[in-house]
């Protein structure tokens, strides 16, 4: 732990994740990316690069949600409070998610607002109503209820390009971690004192996966409706891949805390079974199920929960030691992550407004390094923005 009490390990996996998905969200820009850096198709049997970093983005957030929860207990929050909290987060991803998603489909405005307006617009009434302002600062009282006016207006003004009104579809990318974030958060807070129930949610949620997901033979073992599906749909649970992902966060903490006394060796062997269990499971539901990112299948959820820990523990051993120098051109990523994601739709409207063309020869490595100076590029302006007094905070 650093001198504020947060986990320095879970910042650097955060930024660094942040990173990678900025990265690998603006490859779609240059051609000739690597496959093995790519999503993989629906149906291929396999995982790139792109199809690590979301998950593992479920899996840190679902490792700071004890720490997170806890502080407020420490302050003298109520239950009551913190669940207030946990939906007032739950609402901000939900209500970002279904605006970035609207926005990277077709869609039409009235006459004088194109794309581009729209995106600043958008991104305008985020950060006035999420920005982390100074406490008691007065101009707050006003600033928050402007944003939200503009949020309302660019709703109702938005028409897709067959004239449908904004709708949530499948949430987002912020939008189903919101969902994930509700039901760990929530699931943490009830069962604070009884760590145990989080395992035999994560083993439920790994058995409703199996069950409900599609199997090498196309069909879900329990087959396309059933009453778990659709008791799971309810909850916003899909498959539960995303659930799974949090809660082997979550268990992971606990899993620390519960070895915080025990010698080094006795953490790194328990660590190493936890990495080769997952491993172990990944393999065997193989047989099962393909790897696949966009169906949410359980092989491809228990590698990357077996990377996400071998991430970590080796990020935790590098802040004991004190060897965390380097990850200093990626601390804004950590500590302002949000604000991090927005920023790529900032650049995106000088690309419209300009109507600047990628070079044909930005392709390959070279146009993966841009992606990857683009993402660097990302996190200066948030450090930037961050002494300016600007940064999202939900």
């Amino acid at each position: 732990m650093n001198e504020k009490g947060r986990n320095g390990a879970i910042d650097m996996l955060r930024g660094l994740t942040m990173f990678l998905m900025v990265t690998v969200n603006e490859f779609w820009r240059v051609t000739g990316v690597p496959h093995f850096l790519e999503h993989f198709d629906t149906m291929e049997d396999g995982m790139g690069l792109s199809d690590i970093v979301y998950p593992l983005f479920l899996f840190a957030m679902g490792l700071s949600i004890p720490y997170a929860i806890d502080r407020r207990y420490a302050r003298g929050c109520s239950p009551e409070s913190t669940l207030g909290h946990i939906l007032s987060r739950t609402f901000a991803l939900l209500v970002m998610g279904v605006f970035i998603l609207n926005t990277e489909r077709d869609f039409t405005t009235i006459p004088g607002i194109g794309e581009g307006v729209y995106l600043l617009l958008m991104l305008a009434g985020f950060f006035l109503v999420w920005n982390s302002y100074p406490k008691d600062w007065r101009p707050a009282r006003w600033l928050r209820p402007l944003g939200a006016v503009i949020l309302l207006f660019l709703a109702v003004i938005y028409r897709s390009t067959k004239g449908g009104y904004m709708q949530a579809h499948w949430w987002g990318i912020l939008g189903q971690i919101g969902w994930a974030y509700l039901f760990t958060a929530t699931a943490y807070l009830l069962a604070r004192k009884k760590p145990g129930i989080m395992v035999v949610l994560w083993c439920a949620a790994v058995l409703l996966n199996i069950l409900t997901a599609p199997t090498r033979g196309g069909d879900p073992l329990l087959g396309n409706r059933n009453i778990l599906s659709d008791f799971a749909r309810a909850l916003q649970l899909g498959n539960g891949h995303t659930v799974i992902m949090a809660l082997g966060g979550t268990i992971t903490t606990l899993a620390g805390r519960f070895l915080a006394t025990r010698s080094k060796a006795r953490k790194a062997w328990a660590g190493i079974g936890a990495i080769l269990l997952l491993l172990t499971g990944g393999f065997l539901s193989h047989r099962l199920q393909i790897i696949s990112k966009n169906i949410g299948t359980l092989p491809w959820c228990l590698y990357v929960t077996a990377i996400g820990v071998a991430g970590y523990l080796l990020l935790r051993m590098l802040e004991l030691r004190g060897w965390t120098r380097w990850f200093t051109p990626f601390r804004p990523a950590g500590t302002a992550t949000l604000t991090v994601y927005m920023i790529p739709y900032l650049l995106a409207c000088l690309w419209i407004f300009t109507d600047l063309e990628m070079p044909a020869w930005v392709s390959g490595w070279i146009g993966v390094a841009i992606c990857a100076l683009t993402a660097f590029l990302c996190i200066g302006i948030t450090a930037l923005l961050g002494k300016a007094g600007i940064k999202l905070k939900i």
